[in-house]
């Protein structure tokens, strides 16, 4: 081709597949998002329907599967944290290795690793709950949690206290010091580098990481840390629903916005609603 008749490409043109395809991809993701849309509402109309009505009794054997779901789950968020932060570390203090060192297979063993601690913990407590004996069954919660069990118990032998708790501890606090380290190697890293568009690229890959941790683990010492575990006002119970209704909700929004391509759609939208409402 003569050079001469080279132009400048600013940018290109998507053909995508034959217009009956796009139409099947089209009704595809409709079909999804309308399954999708359906199941939550009928999981929310479940739990306003459960919450009106006064027969709230759950029995022994589902209070102790859900005591243990929320533990296993709980504990998988705050060590997926720790493994992005190690992503983080890793993109930022060594860019270069990256492929090289956080590879599919690390990934992996980093998750299965994860779980066997997550379910092991799980089981303890779980098997803690189930062998203690209560002098009531009016749970002070809208879910089976250990605190608001423990205080219906007459019976907590010492030494199983005692070696539960510090195993929690362990548990619950190793995720947090390992994104602690994490973080403090990659603000000596970022120090170092003595630029401003290094620390902007620092923040930019750590922010919304960074603000899902710091939420997530103050709700997690407020509910399991502090020394004042009476709850005569209720606190447990709205931080616990902040917890598990506001935390989810931020989760797309925190992570997606950081994603330029969609700040720079979300921003397109809103100029095309300013100007159709002109």
């Amino acid at each position: 081709m003569d050079e001469g008749n080279w132009t400048s490409v600013s940018e290109f043109v998507l053909l995508g597949l034959s217009e009956e395809q796009d139409l099947l991809i089209i009704v595809v993701l409709l079909v999804t998002y309308l399954v999708n849309l359906a199941s939550n509402s009928l999981l929310l109309g479940l739990a306003v329907v459960h919450a009106l009505t006064q027969h709230r009794a759950i029995s022994f054997t589902s209070c102790m599967a859900q005591l243990f779901m929320f533990f296993a789950v709980g504990n998988m968020e705050n060590y997926l944290l720790a493994a992005m932060a190690y992503d983080r570390y890793v993109a930022v203090c060594d860019p270069l290795r990256y492929a090289a060192v956080v590879t599919r297979s690390l990934c992996l063993k980093m998750v299965a690793a994860s779980g066997a601690v997550v379910i092991a913990h799980a089981l303890l407590h779980t098997l803690r709950a189930a062998t203690l004996s209560y002098c009531g069954n009016s749970l002070q919660h809208f879910f089976c949690d250990l605190p608001p069990l423990l205080l219906l118990s007459c019976t907590r032998p010492l030494t199983i206290e005692l070696v539960t708790t510090t195993e929690a501890v362990l548990v619950w606090l190793s995720p947090f010091a390992f994104i602690l380290a994490s973080y403090v190697r990659i603000g000596v890293a970022v120090v170092r580098l003595r630029s401003a568009q290094g620390l902007h690229k620092a923040l930019s890959t750590c922010s919304s990481h960074l603000t899902m941790v710091l939420l997530k683990f103050s709700i997690v010492m407020w509910l399991y840390f502090r020394r004042d575990s009476s709850n005569t006002h209720g606190y447990d119970q709205k931080v616990t629903f902040l917890d598990k209704a506001l935390v989810p909700t931020l989760n797309p929004i925190i992570y997606s916005l950081r994603n330029k391509d969609v700040a720079a759609a979300l921003r397109r939208a809103g100029r095309k609603v300013l100007t159709w409402g002109m």
